[in-house]
């Protein structure tokens, strides 16, 4: 009798792999296949992740030698830009020192291989330590739906497995999402963007005498305005690990495209060339050596992105193949949304199993349960700000204007100076109009 799994799982990213350590911590079968080499092969660079799910999968990771995350977050900054200054909010706190971190940097393919050897721990201490596997180098090519359309199992080349239940954990390229029918052909350009990134290298005592680092803390920064994206949609961002930094850009790619010109400095390449070039940046990343560069698409955190249904008989989506992501001006979050979605997606196949019901009605309690969590209220909570964030007004007047008045008030030049609001109208006056600052705070309040 062939063998039949409770669960497989597309994808040994984070998704997927939150799904394993949930699963392997309740003694369910599993087969968790990844297309890369070992987990994480395929991920370069890295960026946060936010919250205290990884606390919940690996209890006091921060005590594990091995642990593999780089610094934990404690200093908060956004930078506005213009051709030549930029004007920072600035905020750093010892309360956020304390464990479980409110965020964690980390480099994804020394982060999610590690986090695949505590799924095998739990594998091998789970009521069935040879029931359950991580194959890697394995290509999904297609998801067995039976003649009513319920997920049976997978085909891998001219193999296939089978089970009672299918995650699809593939990420943003989600080919296997479209194919069982939960998504449209492609997902609309306006919905998505491209990251570019480089991970650059220091000495890790300039690392932290540069960024004014204690001991394992770490910074976030991010970078609003035209001067940083070369005018297109998008922003930059520069995360600190533990010798080395991750910077780069998040670029709209429909913004992109009509703006591209491969003649010009407008592919993302050139773009975050002349985005290191900054003075600011500049200044920041000097003397670095440059060990990785890469590009990734990501959803934009529109919620009009997301598959038609994230969940069907037999088959549920998580993370990033579920367009699960949020940048509403305080953090790009992906990665906990991955992590939070893959527990749930979890605990639900458990419900399935207990019950022997994994139709699409059962399986609906996974959405129930991620519309109850962060992830969806958030989503749906912010989305003016996802499109407020994109306006052209945030990345060009604000950055513009904010800037300006930065130079004239911080200006001591032995000449008689202004009152602050003499300054702001001047400003006001050479930028823009106060009605249109009184129509973007007016946005600005009610969306975040």
């Amino acid at each position: 009798m062939e063998e039949s799994f409770d669960c497989i799982i597309v994808g040994g990213g984070i998704a997927g792999l939150s799904a394993a350590m949930v699963l392997a911590r309740n003694d369910a079968q599993f087969l968790l296949i990844e297309r890369g080499e070992f987990s994480g092969s395929k991920n370069v660079s890295g960026g946060v992740l936010w919250g205290r799910d990884l606390a919940r999968l690996v209890p006091e990771y921060w005590k594990d030698d091995t642990a593999a995350f780089e610094r934990f977050i404690t200093h908060r900054r956004l930078t506005l830009m213009d051709d030549e200054s930029a004007f920072s909010l600035d905020y750093k706190s010892d309360a956020y020192a304390e464990p479980p971190y409110m965020g964690v940097s980390v480099l994804r393919s020394r982060f999610d291989r590690w986090l695949a050897d505590q799924v095998e721990s739990a594998i091998a201490d789970s009521a069935h330590p040879y029931g359950s596997f991580l194959a890697t180098n394995v290509r999904v090519d297609e998801v067995l739906q039976n003649d009513s359309g319920r997920a049976t199992g997978i085909r891998a080349g001219d193999e296939t497995f089978h089970a009672d239940s299918v995650l699809i954990a593939e990420g943003v390229n989600n080919l296997l999402t479209r194919q069982v029918g939960l998504h449209d052909d492609y997902v609309p350009a306006d919905h998505m963007m491209v990251g570019v990134k480089e991970v650059i290298g220091f000495e890790e005592s300039t690392l932290e005498d540069r960024f004014q680092l204690n001991g394992d803390s770490g910074l976030t920064n991010e970078f609003v305005g035209a001067a940083a994206t070369g005018g297109v949609e998008g922003g930059g961002f520069l995360y600190t690990n533990e010798d080395s930094v991750s910077i780069g850009l998040v670029l709209g790619m429909e913004d992109l495209r009509e703006k591209g010109d491969p003649e010009s400095e407008s592919t993302p390449y050139d773009l975050l060339t002349e985005f290191k070039q900054h003075p600011v940046v500049r200044d920041m990343i000097q003397g670095g050596e440059v060990l990785e560069y890469s590009a990734h698409t990501v959803s934009n955190g529109d919620i009009d992105g997301m598959p038609r249904e994230i969940y069907d008989d037999g088959l549920l989506v998580a993370g990033e193949a579920a367009n699960l992501l949020l940048n509403a001006g305080r953090a790009i979050q992906g990665m906990d949304y991955a992590m939070r979605s893959g527990i749930l997606a979890a605990e639900t196949v458990l419900e399935a199993k207990e019950a022997g019901d994994f139709s699409a009605d059962m399986l609906q309690n996974y959405r129930a349960a991620l519309e109850s969590s962060f992830v969806l209220k958030d989503m749906r909570r912010f989305q003016n700000a996802v499109h407020l964030l994109h306006r052209e007004e945030m990345v060009d007047l604000l950055p513009t204007l904010v800037c300006d008045l930065g130079h004239k008030f911080f200006q001591v030049d032995g000449t008689p100076s202004k009152k602050v609001h003499k300054l702001f109208r001047e400003s006001v006056n050479e930028h823009a109009s106060y009605w249109e600052l009184v129509k973007l705070g007016y946005n600005a309040t009610r969306s975040l």
